[in-house]
């Protein structure tokens, strides 16, 4: 039997899809301005963060732009968090994500860094990753500047949740402390990119009923294909699940949607994530589809469940006493520089 659609989402949905899919690329990413900009348009104004500053970072491979957001200060250290835009690596940026990073600057009472990594498939696999985890790398040096406290999170929704978890894995092999990770309905296992029968049976969601709204197979297909080849897309740089050892790694805030096709990896990494003995705080949200974070504007539920991720974070970071270690070495030979303007 088909999981219902939360009705509000489902109105928002049927006026905002068009009646035939993107064909390029650039139709693609046109399209995801146009809905994300509309989206916004209905977030409330008690979301928005005390200041935001547009930057960059030079890494060894790029500049990178950046955003920081800052909630009001009352001269308290507060936890930092990376943040890592979704959009099958091909699509999206600072500004289509930015209703998702003023929702956790706010709720989770934190300083939050964008990223608008290198995207596919002008810049393939590992590109995006390394620019992720290059910003990471980056705020774990500029703690003291950015939230003031110890506490450094990385997060993200769909592909830029497995960037998350793939950074995550990456500040354990190097000793980079990491306080938590936040996986918003994240890909985790794009082994075989989508295509491979045997590894779609051990995924439900891949081949149930729930596509009618949202993100579709076909779709994980193409993204893959824009940005990783076969033979490379069972790395864990873009594939965690496929990671042996996850013991160690940053506590873990996992949401998944059960009206999404990658609602049983992001939920099976968090059992795996479990048994190698990490702290994960997961839940499953019955009625909402992929990309619902974004969209607390438009549905009372999706707003629901956006907050309760803010809460989750707070919940776990408050677990942990503060993290101190020497700062992570830089992410290029000549480490990385911040050039910003007030925006």
């Amino acid at each position: 039997m088909e999981q219902p659609l939360d009705p509000e989402l489902e109105r928002w949905l049927i006026c905002v899809t068009p009646g035939t899919d993107p064909v390029t690329v650039q139709e693609a990413r046109e399209q995801t301005r146009r809905v994300n900009a509309e989206a916004l348009t209905r977030m409330s104004e008690s979301l928005r963060p005390a200041s935001e500053q547009d930057g960059s970072i030079t890494t060894a491979q790029a500049e990178l732009p950046i955003r920081v957001q800052r909630p009001a200060s009352d001269g308290r250290p507060r936890p930092t968090i990376v943040y890592l835009h979704g959009g099958g690596w091909v699509v999206g940026d600072l500004d289509t994500h930015l209703g998702h990073a003023r929702r956790l600057c706010v709720q989770a009472d934190a300083v939050v860094v964008s990223v608008a990594y290198r995207l596919a498939p002008e810049h393939r696999f590992p590109a995006a990753f390394d620019d992720a985890y290059a910003t990471v790398r980056w705020a774990a040096e500029h703690l003291d500047t950015l939230g003031g406290g110890e506490q450094l999170v990385v997060a993200g929704d769909s592909a830029g949740g497995q960037l998350a978890a793939s950074s995550a894995l990456a500040c354990r092999d190097d000793g980079v402390a990491l306080s938590a990770q936040l996986l918003l309905y994240p890909v985790t296992d794009v082994a075989g990119r989508y295509e491979d029968t045997e590894i779609n049976a051990f995924y439900m969601s891949r081949h149930g009923e729930y596509q009618r709204f949202g993100l579709t197979l076909e779709a994980m297909v193409a993204f893959a294909h824009n940005y990783v080849d076969v033979e490379k897309s069972s790395d864990w740089r873009v594939s965690p699940y496929r990671r042996e050892d996850l013991s160690g790694v940053a506590p873990a805030v996992i949401h998944t949607s059960t009206i999404d096709v990658l609602r049983t990896e992001g939920n099976f990494y968090g059992d795996r994530l479990r048994a190698a003995g990490v702290d994960v705080i997961s839940r499953e949200f019955p009625s909402l589809n992929h990309s619902y974070f974004g969209l607390g504007g438009v549905s009372g539920v999706a707003n629901a469940a956006a907050e309760q991720a803010a809460h989750d974070l707070r919940e776990l970071l408050a677990r942990r006493q503060p993290v101190s270690s020497t700062r992570a070495g830089s992410a290029s030979a000549d480490g990385p520089s911040l050039g910003t303007g007030q925006k």
